[in-house]
């Protein structure tokens, strides 16, 4: 799975927006912590769901089990938006 290319992530001082350009089909601003910013980093290549939440618990020191379902819900909100090439 990769982000599409009709989605830009931006990185603000204390977060990450993500932003739809012409195209995208979802008209709107996803407004998200630096965790979301950091799945999104992680997306702009071609990655794997589990890729994505390996690569968070190894940034992040919180208990494995709300790392995966923090990258889960946020991997089927970009989902539902249709943010995701899969």
């Amino acid at each position: 799975m990769k982000l599409k290319k009709a989605f830009i992530p931006h990185e603000t001082g204390d977060g990450s927006l993500l932003i739809p350009a012409g195209g995208a089909g979802f008209s709107g601003l996803v407004k998200g912590n630096k965790t979301l910013g950091a799945i999104l980093e992680l997306l702009k290549e071609e990655t794997t769901e589990d890729a994505v939440i390996s690569a968070m618990k190894n940034r992040f020191d919180a208990p494995a089990d709300v790392i995966e379902r923090d990258v889960k819900k946020a991997l089927a909100e970009l989902r539902k938006i249709g943010a995701l090439d899969e």
